[in-house]
C-alpha cells in the first residue's frame, strides 16, 4: 500500500485550466466511482478549490497509481487533452504526499498563506469521499491527522491573525481607531471593487449602518440593496459625511473629491469625534492634507500596502514555525504507516499458532478419553493461554520494531524463525479488517477517532484471538 498524490494548483496551472477540471457536486459520486474503478487504487479522495485540484489515493504500486490518476483526470474532463494537462501535474508519494497534504490543510501552500477557507474545503472533500465509500482506514487516518495538524498550526502559531489583503487591512486599521465596530456607520463613496470588499468585511465585523453614493443613482440603489444600506445623492455626500465614522472612497475621478475643509466640517458636526478615511482610489480622491485635520485619520493605498507587507513578514515568520509542526506530525503518521507493514506477519503468525494449537489439542483430547464439558474447557483454556502468553511478547516487539527504519529486518526474521514462508511482495495490500490500529475498536470506529498515536500500543485482541 502506498499513499500517492496527483494534482495541479495555482503554482503549476493558470485558472483557465484549473476551472476546467472542477467536478460539479452533482457528479462527485460518479467521479469517485470512476477513480476507484482503476486497477490498483484502494482508496481515494478528490480535493478541489479555486486554487487546486488534487487526488489523494492509496495504491498498490506507486507508478501504476500515478498513471491511473492521470488517466482519471483525462477521462473525467473531456474538454482537456492529455497534452494540456500532463506538463502541469505534480506527483508525490509517501512522505512527500503526506507533507503536501498537511501543508495544504494548514494553508501553507495557499495563494494567501494562513487563509482559513482551505481547512473547510478539505473537510468537505473528506466528507464527500466518506459518503461515497471511497476512503478506508488509511486515508481516514491520514485526512483526520491533516485536520488535526491544521488546527494545531492555528492554535500554536499566529499565521492567520494579520491581514494580507487591502480590503481586510482596511478593517484591521479601522478596528485600531474604533475598537468596537458594532455601533459604527460606514460611508462608501464610489463603486470600486476594492472598496466594496472592504465594506463587506466591515459589515461582517458588525458595522451598524452603510451609506452609499455614486454618480449613477441606479447603481447606488443596487449597492444599497446589497449591503442593506441607504443611498445618498452624489452631490449631497459631503454634507452627510458627519454621519459616518468610516469613509471608504473608491471612484474613477482624476481629482480630489474630499478636501481638508470637507473633513473639518464633518468633524465639527461630529463634536470632534474621530473620523476614519480610507482612500483606495488611483489616482487618489482624498487630499493628503486631510491628515492635518485634528481627529481625522487618513490612509491611502500605499499605507494599506505597507501595513500588508508588515503582516506578510509576520506570517512568513509564523509559517516557519508551522512547517516545523508539519514535519513533526509527518513523522508520527509515517511511524503508524510503518507499523502496518508488520500486519501480514502478525496475522500469519497468529494463524500458524492457532493451527498448531488446534492440532495438538485434538491429539491430547483423543488420548484423554471422555471428559466432562468443564474438563474439556479447562484443557482448551490451558492450550490457548500458553499460546497467547508465548506470542504476546514477540508480537508486541514486532509491532514496535516495525516503526523503526529497519523494521523489515525484524519482520523477515520473524517469518524465518516461525517458518512463515517468504515475506509479502511490496505491493501486496494489507487487509485492515484483520488487524486494528492498536486498539479494541472497529475500522469504522477507528476512522472517527482522534488522530493521535499512542506511545505504547497493545497487540490487537482480534489478531491474538482474545
Amino acid at each position: 500500500m502506498n499513499i500517492i498524490l496527483v494534482g495541479l494548483s495555482h503554482k503549476t496551472a493558470p485558472v483557465e485550466l484549473r476551472e476546467l477540471l472542477v467536478v460539479p457536486d452533482s457528479r462527485m459520486g460518479e467521479a469517485l466511482n470512476r477513480l476507484m474503478a482503476h486497477e490498483g487504487i484502494r482508496e481515494g479522495m478528490l480535493l478541489q478549490t479555486c486554487n487546486r485540484v488534487e487526488v489523494y489515493a492509496v495504491a498498490d504500486q506507486i507508478e501504476q497509481g500515478f498513471s491511473a490518476i492521470q488517466e482519471f483526470f483525462v477521462d473525467t474532463h473531456l474538454s482537456v487533452s492529455a497534452e494540456q494537462l500532463m506538463p502541469r501535474l505534480y506527483c508525490h508519494a509517501e512522505d512527500r504526499a503526506i507533507t503536501h497534504l498537511f501543508r495544504v490543510a494548514s494553508s501553507l501552500d495557499s495563494l494567501v498563506v494562513g487563509e482559513p477557507q482551505i481547512l473547510r474545503q478539505v473537510k468537505d472533500s473528506f466528507q464527500e469521499a466518506l459518503t461515497h465509500n471511497a476512503t478506508g482506514v488509511i486515508l481516514n487516518k491520514l485526512i483526520k491527522k491533516a485536520i488535526s495538524v491544521a488546527k494545531r498550526v492555528r492554535t500554536e502559531t499566529r499565521i492567520a491573525e494579520n491581514a494580507v489583503s487591502v480590503s481586510y487591512a482596511a478593517v484591521e486599521l479601522a478596528k485600531k481607531v474604533f475598537s468596537n465596530l458594532s455601533a459604527r456607520t460606514v460611508m462608501l463613496v464610489g463603486a470600486g471593487e476594492m472598496a466594496k470588499l472592504a465594506a463587506q468585511h466591515l459589515v461582517n465585523h458588525g458595522v451598524h449602518e452603510v451609506l452609499l453614493t455614486t454618480r449613477d443613482p441606479i447603481r447606488a440603489a443596487d449597492m444599497a440593496a446589497r449591503f442593506n444600506g441607504v443611498s445618498i445623492p452624489f452631490d449631497d455626500f459631503r454634507a452627510n459625511m458627519h454621519r459616518a465614522d468610516i469613509v471608504l472612497c473608491s471612484t474613477g475621478a482624476s481629482h480630489y473629491l474630499i478636501g481638508p475643509e470637507d473633513v473639518e466640517r464633518a468633524v465639527r458636526a461630529r463634536w470632534n469625534q474621530p473620523i476614519f478615511l480610507i482612500d483606495v482610489s488611483v489616482p487618489r480622491n482624498i487630499d493628503p492634507d486631510v491628515r492635518q485635520v485634528d481627529n481625522a485619520f487618513l490612509f491611502d493605498i500605499d499605507d494599506l500596502e505597507s501595513h500588508i507587507e508588515q503582516n506578510r513578514e509576520e506570517r512568513r515568520l509564523e509559517a516557519t514555525r508551522a512547517e516545523s509542526i508539519v514535519k513533526d506530525e509527518v513523522e508520527v503518521i509515517l511511524k503508524w504507516l510503518q507499523s502496518l507493514k508488520a500486519t501480514p506477519t502478525i496475522i500469519a503468525l497468529r494463524k500458524r499458532a492457532d493451527a498448531l494449537r488446534q492440532a495438538e489439542l485434538q491429539k491430547a483430547l483423543s488420548r484423554l478419553g471422555t471428559l466432562t464439558p468443564e474438563q474439556q474447557e479447562a484443557v482448551e483454556g490451558l492450550a490457548s493461554g500458553i499460546v497467547n502468553k508465548l506470542l504476546h511478547g514477540p508480537l508486541v516487539a514486532l509491532k514496535s520494531a516495525a516503526q523503526s527504519s529497519n523494521g523489515f529486518v525484524y519482520i523477515e526474521a520473524a517469518r524465518l524463525f516461525y517458518d512463515l514462508g517468504q515475506g509479502l511482495p511490496e505491493q501486496e495490500s494489507v487487509n485492515v479488517e484483520d488487524v486494528r490500529d492498536g486498539t479494541d475498536v472497529t475500522p469504522d470506529e477507528m476512522a472517527s477517532a482522534p488522530a493521535e498515536e499512542p506511545e505504547q500500543e497493545r497487540i490487537p485482541r482480534r489478531a491474538l484471538g482474545l
